[in-house]
């Protein structure tokens, strides 16, 4: 778990750049989601429906619903994510959990977190949804297991494919 957001905002973060590395406008299913994301069903429609009301993604009915992003890659930043889930409390809540944490009568730890705190802010301000999922899609990206690297089938792929299928030679 994160040592700043909620597991809703995590999982969040986490489906949103996945459907952000699908092709745009496209309905991805809370079924393939919760599958590939391994996020509980209910508990990411719940998420889904959170960021579907704070305007982040369209939804989608019928057989070839889900959900998709509502506005360009580009314009939606993690920061937007976070907010929609978690609010923006972190940015001036104390890192040690005194409610009296302030400039004027700070903990020990005040100075430091204040510029942590200003670092993370100004990272998920900057990074927008398109950059995320550019980066998750580069081959041998490590930072989780569960990002597919989507990506167009080329002729090789399809005649690689047809090899495995066909029987070897004088084979009946």
């Amino acid at each position: 778990m994160s040592i700043l957001f909620s597991k809703h905002c995590e999982y969040a973060l986490q489906a949103i750049t996945y459907i952000a590395m699908k092709p745009a406008k496209s309905a991805t299913s809370i079924r393939e989601l919760a599958f590939v994301l391994k996020i509980p069903y209910h508990f990411l429609a719940k998420i889904l429906q959170d960021l579907t009301t704070k305007g982040l993604l369209f939804s989608q009915k019928g057989p070839r619903g889900g959900f998709g992003l509502a506005k360009h890659a580009r314009v939606i930043t993690m920061l937007h994510v976070v907010d929609a889930i978690d609010g923006l409390d972190f940015t001036d809540r104390c890192v040690m959990g005194f409610t009296q944490c302030n400039n004027q009568t700070p903990c020990a730890a005040h100075s430091h977190w204040s510029t942590i705190r200003k670092g993370i802010y100004a990272m998920l301000a900057e990074r927008n949804l398109y950059e995320v999922a550019n980066e998750m899609r580069k081959p041998g990206h490590s930072l989780s297991p569960f990002f597919v690297h989507i990506r167009k089938k080329t002729k090789s792929d399809i005649s690689r494919r047809e090899k495995v299928k066909s029987p070897p030679q004088g084979a009946h």
